[in-house]
């Protein structure tokens, strides 16, 4: 099976040694996406335009890969405050209120303390 890597161009990605997504036959695998603009290296204030920007990030790496958010199956979040995820509902229906994939939200510290949510996805490309 043939393994293609994906990068958002982010500098994170080659100071740490990742891609922003890798694909493998028909499945997608999507790193763990902060709410960074990439282009320009900024981040927003709130958990709901960084939930937003996490989303746009994630669905520009599924559309290189030939996938979308509707071939999303699983989902991780990960927050350092629980008690924010309620406030990203309505845009995480947006983005996977089609798909409906098995998520799962944990709590954890995050690398920046800017950063109030990472979403981590996979996806099963229809044939």
């Amino acid at each position: 099976m043939k393994r293609r890597l994906i990068s958002s161009g982010s500098t994170f990605e080659t100071q740490i040694g990742y891609s922003r997504a890798v694909v493998a036959g028909d499945w997608v695998f999507v790193s763990g996406t902060t709410g960074f603009d990439y282009t320009t290296m900024t981040i927003a204030d709130g958990v709901e335009a960084q939930a937003e920007q996490c989303l746009k990030n994630i669905e520009a790496a599924l559309r290189e890969a030939g996938a979308t958010m509707d071939d999303v199956v699983r989902v991780n979040y990960v927050l350092p405050d629980a008690a924010q995820f309620e406030a990203c509902w309505p845009v995480l229906r947006r983005y996977f209120g089609q798909a409906r994939p098995a998520a799962m939200m944990i709590t954890a510290g995050l690398l920046d303390p800017r950063m109030k949510i990472e979403i981590e996805v996979t996806a099963l490309k229809r044939t």
